[in-house]
């Protein structure tokens, strides 16, 4: 009897013994799991929150670029870099590495941005300074009555500058990779295998001296090995003769103008440096790169 009542003592007490890990296992496995939850909802907010600090910082340059009647190119490409670190972490794994690669690299652009915003305002003072020299000298040409031969000749030299800056101008050109969905929604994306074609967007800047009315400029996407994709024709002016990708015809209101356009493989698109540049004619007015993976 006493033998009966040991074994069945013995029993309990392993029963006990294996509920107590079932449960300590259980509480073990939901801490974990509350754990992970909770640094995946952190990592979300930091990564949202260096997102809307990029852009941010992506607005106070596309002011600093838009009082610019002409372009500064320091400004343009500080924007693209920053544009390009917006596009990589939207596509960005949720991981601590990661994270802190692109915190590092805010860092780095809020840095660039400290030391170009401070020469845009330099540059503004200086501006606002020749303004005003140049109103004094118009005013003193206009009332010239008898024009000498030195005066002549500036007048020439001015013809000349504004002949020159009477051209369309564009900024914050960008090309990618795009998987193009059968709603027609694009996806951004850095893989040359998946990329259905290549998206080229930029800004035509607006220019007080040029005319409004329909434009047209020429695209010229090349793939690493520098072939022209798309239409890959050409046209001829003077001696000189361009490939172009495409033809982008839009209509100009002497406004800032957006555009975006897309330009199918050949036949597939090979891993490597791309790059994308657009013509006035026979003028290369912009230029940028990407890399397909």
């Amino acid at each position: 009897m006493d033998n009966s009542n040991s074994k069945s003592t013995g029993l309990k007490i392993a029963l006990g013994i294996l509920l107590a890990l079932f449960l300590g296992t259980g509480f073990y496995t939901s801490k974990l799991y509350n754990e992970k939850k909770e640094n995946e909802a952190t990592l979300t907010r930091e990564k949202e929150q260096v997102m809307a600090d990029l852009s941010t910082m992506a607005k106070q340059y596309d002011v600093a670029i838009g009082e610019n009647e002409v372009a500064n190119e320091k400004l343009l490409g500080a924007r693209e870099r920053i544009q390009g670190l917006m596009d990589s972490l939207k596509i960005s794994q949720n991981s601590v590495n990661s994270l802190w690669r692109y915190k590092k690299k805010f860092l780095a652009l809020q840095d660039e941005m400290d030391v170009l915003m401070a020469e845009n305002d330099k540059l503004k003072v200086e501006n606002s300074l020749l303004a005003s020299t140049l109103d004094s000298t118009n005013v003193q040409l206009a009332e010239r009555t008898v024009f000498t031969d030195s005066l002549l000749v500036q007048n020439t030299q001015l013809a000349e500058v504004v002949e020159n800056a009477a051209v369309l101008q564009t900024t914050d050109l960008k090309g990618f990779g795009v998987i193009e969905r059968s709603s027609g929604k694009l996806i951004p994306t850095e893989r040359a295998r998946r990329s259905d074609k290549i998206r080229v967007c930029y800004t035509v800047a607006k220019n007080r001296l040029v005319g409004a009315g329909d434009k047209e400029l020429y695209v010229q996407v090349l793939d690493p090995k520098n072939n022209v994709l798309g239409a890959n024709e050409q046209i001829q002016f003077d001696d000189t003769v361009l490939n172009y990708s495409l033809i982008s015809k839009f209509n100009y209101e002497n406004r800032n103008l957006n555009i975006c356009e897309f330009v199918a493989p050949n036949e597939e698109f090979e891993k490597g440096r791309y790059v994308v540049n657009v013509f006035n004619n026979k003028e290369l007015v912009s230029s940028s790169e990407f890399t397909l993976k």
